[in-house]
């Protein structure tokens, strides 16, 4: 296999069955994502969005079919395994931001490195370090994530998802609970991630959101049913007077 490819999905099918009843949720989805790609999988509500990103993830197995991850089949490793692999290797962004009210927003962005037992000296600079990355500010770091704003805690959430440098950063409708601006930083923000080296996989129903991106993969009834070229131009990065112009915001 490729040593550029970071992530691989063959012929993978995904089965819910309830009772009789039998749902199709993925139909042979066939994947290949490279090392530094920023990539959008858009398609209506029902299409199987989540179920894949859920999937690569390894929060959920395929019925059928192979994910490879560095090249490693890990579709059909045993769970310690796959809770292994999504600590160190995969960061996860989600609409909710999902942190803990409880805690600072230092604590909610360690968590993954205690997992590992990092060192807390150690610990504290890899924090800093990913919320500076992740456009936040450091005053923030004693606050608890219900003091700041939906962007701010989007920022977080992307800090935290990015302080164990994962091989690849899944995020699931990121914007979807954010005003216009709030979402332009965002996606700066990602894009920033990917100038550096990121690999981004993103799910998304804004065509705006997904026009930040380098490619776009439109999945319809669970099969990826074309790619898209990103009009740039169309990034919500951009107000509508400097589209023409293409000079951020």
């Amino acid at each position: 296999m490729d040593s550029s490819v970071v992530l691989r999905l063959v012929r993978v099918y995904k089965v819910y069955r309830v009772g009789e009843v039998k749902t199709v949720a993925l139909r042979g989805v066939d994947l290949e994502v490279r090392r530094g790609e920023f990539i959008a999988i858009m398609g209506p509500s029902g299409s199987g969005k989540t179920t894949l990103l859920n999937i690569i993830g390894l929060l959920d197995r395929p019925t059928r079919g192979g994910v490879f991850i560095d090249g490693a089949d890990v579709s059909k490793l045993g769970a310690k395994e796959l809770a292994y692999i999504r600590n160190r290797k995969i960061g996860f962004v989600f609409q909710q931001f999902n942190l803990i009210n409880r805690l600072t927003v230092f604590e909610n962005i360690e968590l993954p490195l205690v997992v590992r037992g990092i060192p807390r000296r150690r610990r504290i600079e890899m924090v800093r370090k990913a919320l500076l990355r992740a456009g936040g500010d450091l005053s923030w770091l004693r606050k608890k994530p219900n003091q700041l704003s939906g962007g701010q805690q989007q920022r977080v959430a992307i800090a935290r998802a990015i302080v164990g440098n994962p091989k690849i950063l899944l995020a699931d409708e990121p914007t979807g609970n954010l005003d216009r601006r709030s979402s332009s930083i965002v996606m700066r923000t990602f894009t920033e991630l990917n100038r550096s080296g990121q690999t981004i996989v993103m799910v998304t129903h804004d065509p705006e959101v997904a026009n930040c991106t380098q490619k776009i993969y439109i999945l319809r009834d669970g099969r990826i049913a074309g790619v898209k070229e990103p009009d740039s131009a169309r990034c919500i990065m951009y107000t509508v007077e400097e589209r023409e112009r293409r000079v951020p915001i």
